[in-house]
């Protein structure tokens, strides 16, 4: 994790200079939801989207451990936080995508395009066989 400066008092803690990140692996159990929202929270400080970041976060790291091969495992998150934005990724061990039917119920993914607007947050391939998802919010 790369060490941010304080914001003077009253005001949203921001990146200095460029971007800050934090990146760690996971085990892949379910007792690691809630180590990712601690760690995500304490990252993004006073962010100004840290809440939703933090949600986004538990979002992507349940699926992980859910509904891939990350089950068992490990995944990996990464979050980077420039002035204005904060950027998620969680890249787990892939697996079969399953096609929801129109009459589903939503899903986490569906909060997901909730906070981010339907551009602000997708998934692809990772270069190891798995799948990375990601999500990006600006103030």
């Amino acid at each position: 994790m790369t060490a941010r400066t304080q914001a003077p008092a009253g005001q949203a803690q921001q990146a200095a200079g460029p971007a800050t990140s934090y990146r760690r692996t996971f085990p892949g159990r379910a007792d690691q939801v809630s180590q990712v929202r601690r760690e995500i929270a304490g990252y993004l400080g006073e962010c100004p989207a840290a809440d939703d970041m933090v949600l986004i976060a538990d979002e992507l790291a349940a699926n992980a451990i859910l509904h891939t091969r990350s089950r068992g495992s490990s995944f990996h998150i990464r979050c980077e936080l420039t002035p204005g934005a904060a950027r998620i990724e969680v890249e787990d061990m892939g697996g079969p995508w399953r096609q929801r039917t129109p009459d589903d119920r939503p899903h986490g993914l569906d909060i997901i395009q909730a906070l981010t607007g339907q551009h602000g947050w997708g998934t692809q391939a990772s270069g190891t066989g798995g799948r990375v998802t990601w999500a990006r919010l600006s103030w």
